[in-house]
């Protein structure tokens, strides 16, 4: 009985709350596949949603798949900041899909941008009072 080779790849999720966005590159950086919420749906208001997630993702792995793909490394990704600390809505459905679609998940990791400090926010000492 013959064994597979494990091909490996990273996927790299950029979810915000406008768009959800899914790049699938070799260990070298060489992108395999991008898809993203606006290739699925031209409604501008779906494009984060997580059934287009869903989608979206399963483009990506089957395109993936074709070239030989078998196993990921995951990096979830959102805007980040003061106003966005944690990924869109069609992060969770995105990774769901991957595996579901029989690429075997060996990490998942989020890399979303935190602030330590920064610039001083507008309004003064007690706030914008209204």
């Amino acid at each position: 009985m013959t064994k597979q080779k494990e091909i490996i790849g990273i996927a790299k999720i950029k979810a915000t709350y406008n768009n959800t966005i899914v790049n699938i590159t070799d260990l070298a950086g060489n992108t395999i596949a991008r898809v993203s919420g606006g290739q699925v749906t031209k409604h501008d208001r779906l494009k984060a949603n997580p059934t287009v997630a869903m989608f979206v993702a399963k483009r990506a792995a089957e395109k993936a798949k074709e070239l030989g793909i078998t196993s990921l490394f995951v990096y979830v990704k959102g805007k980040g900041g003061k106003l966005a600390p944690s990924p869109g809505p069609g992060a969770n459905a995105a990774v769901k899909t991957l595996a579901k679609e029989g690429l075997k998940i060996l990490n998942i990791t989020n890399i979303t941008p935190i602030p330590r400090g920064g610039p001083k926010p507008k309004g003064g000492k007690r706030g914008r009072r209204v």
